[in-house]
């Protein structure tokens, strides 16, 4: 009998947690052995004894998906991690793997590939779908092509969707558990590197990009 692969599940969102239990339920090599509501949570869970595999979402409440992924890959480099996402893959994939996922899965296709992905990151692997193969083979080629969003770091593209989503500087500030001062810098940033004048031309550029959901 082959080795049970033990889960962590964090997402916001209930009845998504239970779903994808449910979906694992299913099988006879995947368990999982708690669930996480936010990333302070499963920051914290990343440290269970025996964890395989953390499928971690990309938004979560208390800070981003990515943030929480370069923590955990630094303080425990064992354990494998599978974002998921409600965006387009091409657009936070790379950026998710550059952290140290080991995989990037839409929440639209997790019900046919969620299984299929965690073994395959539970072995070590990367998984990433047909879409962010073809993204990885176009950079290889050069950056004619890149979208001028790539060139933001973290913070600057997590304050990007933050603005496109409708939170002001000072709300954003408080969310991220930073300065006003700081945010309003990497807005600046991210708009000088954009090439754009204010926050509607950002939101445009934003929703144009699906960025945003």
């Amino acid at each position: 009998m082959s080795q049970m692969i033990k889960v962590v599940i964090a997402d916001d969102h209930a009845i998504l947690r239970e779903g994808l239990k449910q979906i694992l339920a299913e099988t006879d090599d995947i368990q999982v052995i708690a669930d996480a509501k936010n990333a302070g949570e499963a920051i914290k869970l990343a440290a269970t004894k025996g964890l395989d595999v953390l499928v971690l979402d990309i938004s979560l409440p208390d800070r981003s998906g990515i943030e929480a992924c370069k923590i955990i890959k630094r303080d425990f480099p064992r354990v494998s991690i599978l974002m998921l996402s409600m965006h387009r893959e091409d657009a936070y994939a790379i950026r998710a793997l550059r952290s140290g996922a080991s995989g990037y899965l839409s929440k639209q296709s997790a019900s046919d590939s969620l299984v299929t992905a965690i073994r395959t990151v539970a072995k070590g692997k990367k998984y990433i779908s047909e879409e962010v193969a073809y993204a990885l083979a176009e950079q290889v080629g050069g950056d004619v092509d890149k979208p001028l969003h790539e060139c933001l770091s973290n913070r600057e593209f997590q304050t990007l969707t933050m603005i496109a989503s409708g939170l002001a500087v000072s709300d954003i500030a408080q969310n991220l558990s930073l300065s006003v001062k700081t945010v309003s810098m990497y807005r600046a940033r991210l708009l000088e590197k954009l090439n754009l004048r204010h926050n509607a031309e950002l939101t445009h550029y934003a929703i144009k990009n699906n960025l945003v959901d």
